[in-house]
């Protein structure tokens, strides 16, 4: 019984293999291909975004496979390729966007404003302890004043 889960498993696994890329699209070199694939793993899937092409259903993914692999078929380095798709897209296309100041300003932004947040508050609880913010002593008027409200006078 345990034998027969293995053997569907391993045939469900390789049925979905199958699914996820049609024979009539795959190029007759194995190189090619195998270097096609590789690039669809870099590549995210407009729709779903955080899929590459690769793991994408969606028919946009479908083209830009199709793109890929005839990009690849024209003999274009990845190189070429990436800038190609970047140039069409936008960079919002390669799941490992190349470091720009752009990503920098992205990526640094949250860090920043935590550290101000951070400095702010620092100055506030130190603004709230300094000696001259502690409430004066009351003069000997006031709290006979005061002792005489509370004991009802």
């Amino acid at each position: 019984m345990k034998a027969f889960r293995t053997l569907a498993v391993v045939l469900a696994a390789m049925a979905c293999m199958a699914a996820a890329s049609d024979p009539s699209e795959r190029l007759p070199d194995p190189a090619q291909e195998a270097r096609a694939r590789d690039l669809f793993k870099e590549v995210r899937c407009l729709v779903c975004q955080n899929e590459s092409i690769d793991d994408s259903e969606a028919a946009l993914a479908r083209d830009l496979r199709l793109l890929v692999r005839d990009q690849v078929k024209q003999g274009r380095s990845d190189a070429e390729i990436r800038a190609f798709l970047t140039q069409r897209y936008g960079e919002f296309v390669l799941l490992k966007p190349p470091f720009s100041a752009g990503n920098a300003v992205l990526w640094l932004t949250p860090l920043a404003v935590l550290l101000a947040g951070g400095g702010l508050m620092v100055a506030l609880l130190r603004r709230r302890r300094s000696p001259e913010a502690a409430p004066e002593a009351l003069s000997a008027e006031e709290e006979a004043r005061l002792k005489g409200l509370l004991e009802g006078e």
